[in-house]
């Protein structure tokens, strides 16, 4: 056997294994030293199964990148549900990312901290919101990278991904200017939103007047999980600010991209997203997104 031929299957083995790990989405901390306060937990592994991932304890963001020639300059950060015990990671994460994608929109698939796991040190009120307005920061920091428009960068989830939404959204989310880290001086606020069947936590008595126009979808089914889309309509048509509400007769609880279901209006509520998006320009790179201010 000739003397090179060792080297060549050497050389040939690590150019595959680099093509592979190159395809891989990026997974990027939300601080680079661990959260705050719980910097000591950051190299904790987290569990992952099936569809969902738990323990999570170095929160981060996974980018799901749209290809070059069909890439607009919109983003969307992606909160999965899961009841903050876990993470539904590929049907609310993976999935509408790779849907996103599609429509030439950036994706980032947000792995925030779960305060209802068991023996969780978290709190509800606290550190969700803090993962999500981190999340939309770090986003924008790095929006030239990416090739994002900083006007068009929105936030999605999914049940209590929803509630993170609401904590994320409606909290304060002007950056601090004196801070030394130049990603928490930067505005968390986003340009848009869509939610699915959300839970009431992170809901105000009152929305802002700047609140960023909305796409709602639950089902009449779906018990718990109505009231908050319907006063959040009410909020938005107080407060004069766009908003668009799908409530579907039938379909429970957790019907996700929509793909699993019988039913024929929920296998197609994502297009109905898609079209929300186009309607408002959200899609299109060369006018301003509808409602934004």
């Amino acid at each position: 056997m000739k003397s090179w031929f060792p080297a060549l299957v050497i050389a040939l083995t690590l150019s595959v294994a680099q093509l592979l790990h190159a395809g891989e989405p990026e997974v990027i901390p939300l601080w680079p030293n661990g959260a705050p306060s719980f910097e000591d937990r950051r190299n904790e592994p987290e569990r992952a199964q099936d569809y969902w991932v738990r323990n999570i304890h170095n929160p981060s963001i996974t980018a799901f990148l749209p290809p070059k020639e069909k890439a607009n300059g919109t983003a969307v950060l992606i909160c999965p549900g899961g009841g903050h015990r876990e993470l539904v990671y590929t049907a609310e994460g993976v999935e509408p990312a790779r849907f996103l994608n599609d429509l030439g929109v950036a994706a980032f698939v947000l792995k925030y901290r779960l305060a209802r796991e068991t023996n969780s040190p978290y709190s509800l009120q606290k550190q969700p919101r803090e993962d999500g307005q981190r999340a939309m920061r770090l986003i924008r920091s790095r929006a030239a990278e990416w090739n994002l428009a900083t006007n068009r960068i929105g936030i999605m989830g999914f049940s209590a991904g929803g509630e993170v939404v609401s904590l994320a959204t409606y909290s304060p989310t002007a950056g601090d200017l004196k801070s030394s880290d130049p990603i928490e001086r930067l505005d968390c606020r986003p340009d848009f939103q869509i939610v699915i069947y959300p839970g009431p936590l992170g809901i105000p008595e009152k929305i802002p007047s700047d609140a960023p126009p909305a796409f709602f979808i639950v089902a009449n089914d779906d018990r718990g999980h109505v009231e908050p889309v319907v006063s959040l309509l009410g909020k938005y048509r107080e407060a004069g600010r766009p908003i668009e509400v799908h409530i579907y007769a039938r379909g429970g609880h957790a019907f996700n991209m929509g793909n699993r279901s019988k039913l024929v209006t929920l296998k197609g509520w994502p297009q109905r997203m898609a079209d929300w998006m186009a309607d408002n320009n959200i899609l299109d790179p060369a006018v301003p997104a509808s409602g934004t201010k």
